[in-house]
C-alpha cells in the first residue's frame, strides 16, 4: 500500500513538474506573427480554441487548463493582441490579463489643416476607415456636434489605437483633446485681450501656427495680431489668403490673390476670419492668449526662420527693404 501511495505521489509530482516545465516553454506559431482577436464575453475555453485558430500550434485543452488552474481565466480581456517570438503559455496569459493589445499611432501635426488631418487618418495602419467618402458636415454630425466647423477643432498630436480601429474614435480623442486644451488656454488670456470668445482665440491661434517660423516668436506674433484687432487694424497674413484659395492655390502667392476676396482674406476683410485655418498647438493656443506686451504692428521674415518686428510702417519697410529686398 505505502508502495503505491509513493508511486502516486511520484507521478502527480512529475505532472506538476511536467505542467511547470510546459508553462515556461516557447509554444510553437505558424507564421511569425499572429494576430489574435478576443471577442467580449468568450469563455477561457473559446480563447483558448481562439488561439489555437489563431496560428498557435498547442493544444486548446492544455491552454484550457492552464488558464482554469493559473486561477486567472476570468480576469483575461477581450482585444486586439500581436504575437511574436517567444511566446510561452504563462506569459501569452499574461499579455491577456493586462490587456497588452496590439497598438497602432497615428501622429496628427501642428499646422495640418482638417482635410490633411483626414489624409493622415487615412493613411494610418490597419485604422478603419469609417469617414471615407463622408463630408465634414456629416463627420461632425457623427461626432455630435452638428453644424460647426470641423477646422481646427483637432488637437494635433500622436494617438495610439488598437488593430481595426475607427478613424472616427481617433478624431473624437482629438476633438475632446482640443475642447480641453482651448478651454486651459482660455482661463489664462490677458487682461486686455481683444478676444471675445474661445472660438476667436481658436480662430487666432491657428493664423499663429501657420505665420510661425521660430517657436520663440509666437508671443511677438500674437502680439501683432492682438495690438491689430485692438485698434480695427486689418490682420493682412498671407496664410488667411491661402486657406480661402483653397485648391486654386498653386504654391505662389500673387498680388491678384491678395486683392481676391473670399471670407478668409484678411486683406480684403476687417477682423478675424469666419474660422480656424488650421489646427494650432498647445504653444500657438497659449501664445494667442498670452500675447507678447509690445506695440509692434508689424513683422517680416528675416530669412533663417525667425521675424523682425516693428511698430511703425517706416521700420517695417527698412525691415522688408533689408530682409526681402536685399536693399
Amino acid at each position: 500500500m505505502q508502495r503505491l501511495i509513493g508511486f502516486v505521489v511520484m507521478v502527480i509530482l512529475g505532472a506538476a513538474g511536467l505542467g511547470l516545465w510546459w508553462i515556461n516553454q516557447p509554444l510553437a506559431l505558424r507564421a511569425p506573427v499572429v494576430d489574435l482577436s478576443i471577442e467580449p464575453g468568450t469563455s477561457a475555453r473559446g480563447v483558448a480554441q481562439d488561439a489555437v485558430d489563431a496560428g498557435v500550434a498547442t493544444s486548446p485543452q492544455l491552454l484550457y487548463w492552464w488558464f482554469r488552474l493559473s486561477g486567472e481565466s476570468r480576469q483575461i480581456r477581450a482585444g486586439s493582441y500581436e504575437l511574436q517570438g517567444e511566446v510561452s503559455p504563462r506569459s501569452l496569459l499574461s499579455k491577456l490579463v493586462r490587456g497588452e493589445e496590439a497598438l497602432r499611432a497615428v501622429t496628427l501635426v501642428e499646422g495640418l489643416s482638417f482635410k490633411q488631418f483626414r489624409q493622415a487618418l487615412q493613411k494610418a495602419e490597419q485604422l478603419t476607415q469609417d469617414t471615407q467618402g463622408l463630408g465634414a458636415d456629416v463627420i461632425m454630425q457623427k461626432l455630435e456636434r452638428p453644424g460647426l466647423a470641423p477646422e481646427g477643432r483637432f488637437y494635433p498630436d500622436t494617438y495610439t489605437y488598437t488593430k481595426g480601429s475607427s478613424d472616427l474614435a481617433v478624431l473624437k480623442r482629438a476633438l475632446h483633446a482640443m475642447d480641453k486644451h482651448l478651454a486651459s488656454a482660455w482661463q489664462t488670456r490677458s487682461n486686455n485681450s481683444p478676444l471675445k470668445s474661445p472660438d476667436e482665440l481658436l480662430t487666432l491661434a491657428s493664423i499663429i501656427e501657420k505665420e510661425t517660423g521660430l517657436a520663440s516668436d509666437r508671443p511677438m506674433i500674437a502680439s501683432v495680431f492682438s495690438n491689430r484687432l485692438r485698434i480695427g487694424m486689418m490682420l493682412q497674413t498671407d496664410p488667411t489668403v491661402i486657406y480661402g484659395l483653397g485648391d486654386k492655390f498653386d504654391g505662389n502667392l500673387r498680388r491678384r490673390d491678395l486683392l481676391a476676396d473670399t471670407p478668409w482674406n484678411t486683406y480684403t476683410r476687417a477682423g478675424l476670419p469666419p474660422t480656424p485655418i488650421a489646427m494650432p498647438g498647445k504653444a500657438a493656443l497659449l501664445a494667442a492668449a498670452q500675447p507678447a506686451t509690445s506695440k509692434a504692428l508689424y513683422f517680416v521674415a528675416k530669412g533663417d526662420g525667425s521675424s523682425q518686428f516693428s511698430d511703425t510702417l517706416d521700420a517695417h519697410n527698412r525691415a522688408v527693404a533689408k530682409y526681402q529686398l536685399g536693399r
